[in-house]
């Protein structure tokens, strides 16, 4: 099994210290770095992928909330704060979990290992090799087999996802990170934060928004580049 690879964001000289040793200690995770502030992750990142950030609320020159949503490709997001009023906005952000200092083993475990789950539920192939063109969504307790050629585009209803296809609405309980993490991200693109569209499906656009199957859907403004680069 592949590592999943990681990053801490962190300015406290400590915290680093402890999220560091935790790492080394889950044989599944690699670390690839730590920086003091979200300046220099976005300019690491711009030439490294990760699979996991480890990120401090408060932040100099950049917030951690501010910097999360500056990101077009997010990666999983494990919050590290003192601070437990900002649970509600972290998880409107979609990230996986939420820790407070100071922050017991046990507990970290938990969190890496809702990475892991999805980490390990995002395989591209299967057993024979062959690329999938589908996936299972859990839908009122039953899995629903679902063609990546039928979707038209996603939407987040905050702690459930709304998938349009061309057959009918689906709606499953579970975050746009966790589904954009399923999806092949040469066909489907995130255009918001609360959107991840089909280019197939894509009919036209502005620069403010998009149109599939009919539907307005708007362009988030930390996403725009992502329309251009089509």
């Amino acid at each position: 099994m592949s590592k999943i690879k990681c990053i801490i964001i962190e300015d406290e000289p400590l915290a680093v210290k402890v999220l560091a040793d935790y790492v080394a200690q889950v044989p599944f995770l690699q670390l690839e770095g730590s920086f003091k502030d979200a300046i220099l992750a976005t300019e690491w990142l711009r030439t490294n992928e990760v699979q996991l950030m480890f990120l401090d609320i408060h932040l100099p020159k950049l917030k951690g909330m501010v910097f999360l949503k500056t990101l077009v490709k997010q990666p999983a997001v494990i919050i590290t704060t003192a601070y437990h009023q900002y649970a509600v906005e972290g998880f409107d952000l979609n990230v996986t979990d939420y820790l407070l200092k100071p922050i017991e083993f046990e507990r970290f475990l938990i969190a890496v290992n809702k990475v892991r789950v999805t980490n390990d539920n995002n395989q591209p192939m299967t057993e024979g090799g062959e690329v999938k063109d589908y996936l299972f969504l859990t839908v009122q307790k039953k899995k629903v087999k679902i063609l990546f050629s039928e979707i038209y585009y996603v939407e987040s209803q905050r702690e459930y996802i709304k998938v349009v296809t061309d057959k009918k609405e689906f709606i499953s309980r579970m975050s746009t990170h966790e589904i954009e993490d399923l999806l092949p991200g040469h066909i489907f693109k995130r255009i918001h934060r609360s959107f991840i569209i089909s280019i197939n499906k894509l009919e036209s656009y502005t620069a403010e928004s998009v149109e599939v199957n009919g539907i307005s859907i708007p362009i988030g403004r930390g996403y725009r580049e992502v329309i251009e680069r089509l």
